[in-house]
């Protein structure tokens, strides 16, 4: 099984936190849109012996194409791969293009999973992140897009400055009264040459208060674990049967193609990405040429890739598997290296047997806000 992720980068505007690759331009929508097809068709062979279970439409803001463009990009798809019969599509949307008459539209389309990128239900935080939508805007769009779809994901921010944790809490209870069966949340991060980045700097927005972020973080993994939400994967709380497969086909290190300027691939030995330029990737394809950079994975990037995804899922690390997949000598480093995590209470070993083939490696409550730095100290360098 496998999974194609398709990159359009086009926004209507630059959100203050974002480092992901788009254009505010919309002048070679056409061109990119013909590439992104073609690009499809050119790389046909690489999943030849997979089958296709998930589509996710990314970006950017794929909500900025019309249905009828994002139909052509999914019959490139199944023109030119074996897809299952009834595989996830997934669209990330904002909730500013959501109109009721988009709704109904796609929802007669193959699309049938939307993520929608709400952020916050408060005017001032919206306005502080530059998001093109506002808090009417949240509301309404859910209440039309829960009505015609049953598998909605939407995103949330928490840690932002000046956020109490009533508001935090409002934001959550807001989405629980949607009946919202998946949210993805991720605290505000500060990435470098962002809008945010030198805001910060300058002196003319907050720094960001990890404290808060843990405090914010912790109580949403109380308040969805009380809505019957499981918290799979560290940003990830889906209802039983509504955890993203796309997604999850990432962390367990499925093969997938990422399709457009900036999109990654992986599989299993190697890992790709595209040219992040829509001007040099479109002519690049157009000259029947991959605007890729091939890196081949050693065992030990393989492993260290295991590690980092493994930990911050519940499925975790297997034991067996490090043994039988990197041998012995990684099943030892990874023993000796999560000693002092597991004496501090932040890791876990399930089943801690000599004789058990299943002991599983997790982090425990405590540790998962901690997860990305404990994780590079399990890694072979």
């Amino acid at each position: 099984m496998a999974g194609i992720y398709i990159h359009i980068p086009f926004c209507k505007q630059a959100c203050f936190y974002c480092d992901f690759h788009f254009s505010t331009s919309l002048k070679k929508k056409d061109e990119l849109i013909q590439s992104l097809v073609k690009e499809l068709e050119l790389r046909k062979d690489e999943l030849k012996y997979q089958s296709i279970e998930t589509i996710y439409f990314g970006g950017g803001t794929p909500s900025l194409l019309s249905v009828e463009e994002l139909q052509w990009l999914i019959d490139a798809v199944y023109k030119n791969y074996q897809a299952v019969e009834n595989p996830e599509i997934t669209l990330e949307a904002n909730p500013d293009d959501l109109s009721n008459n988009l709704i109904i539209q796609l929802s007669k389309s193959p699309i049938n999973r939307l993520s929608i990128g709400i952020q916050s239900f408060f005017e001032d935080d919206l306005k502080s992140m530059n998001r093109a939508h506002n808090a009417k805007e949240a509301k309404a769009c859910l209440e039309e897009a829960t009505r015609h779809f049953d598998n909605i994901t939407i995103d949330l921010i928490y840690g932002i400055p000046n956020m109490g944790l009533e508001k935090w809490n409002e934001n959550l209870e807001i989405a629980f009264g949607f009946g919202i069966k998946h949210i993805s949340s991720y605290a505000l991060t500060v990435e470098p040459k962002t809008a945010l980045d030198a805001f910060i700097k300058k002196g003319t927005y907050p720094p960001i208060d990890e404290r808060l972020a843990l405090h914010h973080f912790n109580h949403l993994v109380e308040k969805t674990n009380a809505q019957g939400f499981v918290h799979y994967e560290i940003s990830n709380f889906g209802k039983p049967n509504y955890f993203s497969k796309h997604n999850t086909s990432y962390w367990q290190g499925k093969p997938y193609i990422g399709i457009g300027p900036s999109a990654h691939s992986f599989s299993i030995t190697q890992r790709s990405w595209n040219v992040s330029n829509n001007s040099k990737y479109i002519q690049s394809i157009q000259n029947n040429e991959l605007p890729n950079t091939v890196e081949t994975l050693s065992v030990k990037d393989q492993y260290n890739e295991y590690i980092m995804t493994g930990l911050r899922t519940i499925w975790g690390v297997s034991l067996s598997k490090i043994e039988s997949d990197f041998g012995k000598e990684y099943l030892t480093h990874l023993k000796k290296t999560s000693e002092k995590y597991i004496e501090k209470g932040l890791l876990v070993i399930s089943n801690p047997s000599e004789e058990s083939q299943s002991s599983i490696l997790k982090t425990t409550q405590k540790g998962k806000f901690l997860v990305d730095g404990m994780a590079s100290e399990l890694f072979m360098i």
